[in-house]
């Protein structure tokens, strides 16, 4: 693939001005008036007031998302934060608001029913759950809680340690995880923890203050606790808050005992009487993985891996370099995580993370390319809900595609040894995940159906929870260690049972990844259609649509489990 200079071009609009921006509430309010106040007098009508609502939705989040990702890449500048905080205050509630009424308006029309089933059955079942949930007296507490979220990424951002004389963000000291020093490990690995849990106390704190308001917000709606209203505000429209708790049992009985094979061997390799949480990450070889050595580098080889599975993959990765999308590289002050924001004028993407040269790296780009991919495959969507993507879908799309680029990791890795070491890491990881998965989902369920436990029991459960989905490493004399692992997971305090989407994603996609072993292009041509969709289906059709099954069963997951098994024997 030749690589261009070639840029992302803003859409053009239909029924906007180009020059209309949506940074003004008084704008904004009365460009939401004039919406609100259109008469629907035919089928026609019906269908252009949901395309231009869903116009001037694009460009109200096309500036959310910039403030957004300003506020991530210096959270340790107040003023972006208080920026960004002010536009959902002021402009994306009025949105909220304004959104009740429109879907009223589209849900109530007579002329509904004439609509082409095929093209909008799916969203009239998006606005009735929206109608149903919706509450104004919410609408101030969304804030509020909104506020309380950022804060964590703030706290956050500011935590340092001192390590051999120089100051280190918490995400910079994850390399010193890779040192063949054992007691290097140990040292950094009881340095960052220390440094967690002297902040507890205030993670806490902030902590209990957001699920006050969450219960607030769930008493409001008539739930019977937050964890059912976030189940139905999700549109989790396919599966039951108890279908998850399967999924948890499923993990339990089929994954944990696989992974408590694998530690028993890294135990066995280090030459250890246990395995200590500092001893999960360093490299069995006692090398370490060093893929690229320049953001260029990094970008430029990803690009190539992704024209390899289809040429506008690639192509469109470039532009996002060549447009400026692209915030990579871990720095004081950059908050943590990593993210892919969708821009909806641009029918493209935003790609954030936090990378410090290691192989984790490689399969957080390539990961969050999968997210990109999915922007621009439905870029041209006219419905706003149907570009919004759930994210047991979305998360299907970015899992898929650290899979699907796993036989052209080659780019990065010259050494036969180091690309074998490259897959079989991927590929152990894609189980990995689940036991963490399951206890970050399950602490979530418990959190919001025994609301009225405290700080101290919230900590003992979640230390049963690590007992439970244990896969062999050894907590003793780290108790409280133990108990702070969570403080670390920032979905728990921004985005509450966004993590479960996590898991399933990551079945459907080692499912799309054998589907690709067995079938190749046409497989590919399935994960490509599946794109296009968006959320115009019902998540399990577009499981089907992906060409895999959306299961949670033991016997599914036996089969997953079997088939990594298969894959990693080939790499021996």
């Amino acid at each position: 693939m030749t690589i261009t200079n070639e840029k992302i071009n803003k859409k053009e609009r239909k029924f906007y001005s180009s020059n209309l921006k949506a940074d003004s509430v008084e704008l904004v309010t009365k460009e939401l008036e004039l919406l609100n106040e259109v008469t629907i007098n035919s089928k026609q009508d019906l269908e252009t007031f949901i395309h231009k609502v869903s116009e001037f939705v694009f460009i109200i989040y096309e500036t959310y998302a910039w403030k957004y990702i300003k506020m991530t890449c210096n959270a340790d500048k107040p003023e972006n934060a208080k920026a960004f905080n002010d536009f959902f205050a002021n402009i994306m509630t009025k949105l909220q608001a304004y959104s009740f009424k429109f879907n009223k308006k589209i849900y109530e029309s007579a002329y509904k029913s004439e609509l082409p089933t095929e093209e909008y059955a799916h969203l009239m079942k998006i606005v009735a759950n929206e109608i149903e949930l919706f509450r104004e007296e919410n609408i101030p507490l969304n804030v509020k809680e909104n506020e309380l979220a950022n804060k964590y990424g703030e706290m956050f951002s500011k935590l340092t340690v001192n390590f051999d004389g120089e100051d280190k963000t918490l995400i910079q000291m994850r390399q010193y995880q890779k040192s063949n020093d054992r007691k290097v490990r140990e040292k950094a690995w009881r340095l960052v923890a220390e440094r967690i849990m002297k902040e507890s106390d205030e993670f806490n704190e902030l902590f209990d203050e957001l699920k006050k308001l969450r219960i607030q917000i769930t008493k409001n709606v008539g739930f019977e606790n937050y964890r059912d209203y976030m189940h139905q505000e999700k549109g989790r429209f396919d599966y039951t808050p108890q279908d998850i708790i399967e999924f948890h049992k499923s993990v339990e009985q089929v994954v944990v005992p696989f992974l408590k094979e694998l530690s028993e061997d890294r135990k066995e390799k280090l030459k250890v009487n246990s395995l200590r949480p500092w001893d999960v990450s360093v490299d069995l070889d006692g090398k370490i993985l060093k893929p690229f050595s320049s953001e260029n580098e990094f970008v430029d080889k990803a690009v190539k891996i992704l024209s390899k599975v289809k040429p506008e993959f690639g192509k469109n990765l470039n532009m996002m370099k060549n447009s400026g999308f692209l915030d990579l590289e871990n720095r004081k002050g950059k908050a943590p995580g990593g993210y892919n924001f969708p821009l909806a004028e641009y029918g493209a993407a935003f790609i954030f993370m936090n990378a410090i040269g290691l192989q984790s790296d490689v399969s957080t780009l390539l990961h969050e390319s999968g997210h990109a991919m999915h922007s621009f495959a439905t870029a041209d969507m006219k419905i706003a809900q149907y570009g919004n993507t759930p994210s047991e879908i979305a998360e299907l799309a970015s899992m898929s595609m650290e899979l699907l680029t796993l036989d052209y990791l080659d780019e990065y890795y010259d050494n036969k040894e180091d690309l074998i070491k490259a897959k079989k890491e991927q590929l152990e990881g894609t189980l990995k995940f689940l036991p963490w998965c399951m206890i970050v989902d399950a602490f979530q369920q418990w959190i919001y159906t025994e609301p009225n436990h405290t700080a101290a029991e919230r900590t003992q459960y979640f230390k049963s929870l690590m007992d439970r989905f244990n896969v062999g490493i050894d907590w003793s004399g780290l108790l409280s260690e133990k108990g702070s692992q969570w403080l670390r997971q920032l979905h728990i305090f921004e985005v509450p049972f966004y993590y479960i989407e996590y898991g399933i994603s990551q079945l459907g996609a080692i499912a799309v990844y054998k589907n690709y072993k067995e079938n190749g292009k046409v497989a590919i041509k399935q994960y490509e259609d599946f794109l296009k969709l968006g959320y115009s289906k019902s998540v399990k059709e577009l499981y089907k649509a992906a060409g895999i099954k959306f299961d949670f069963s033991v016997d599914y997951i036996k089969g997953i489990v079997e088939f990594i098994k298969e894959e990693l024997a080939l790499l021996k």
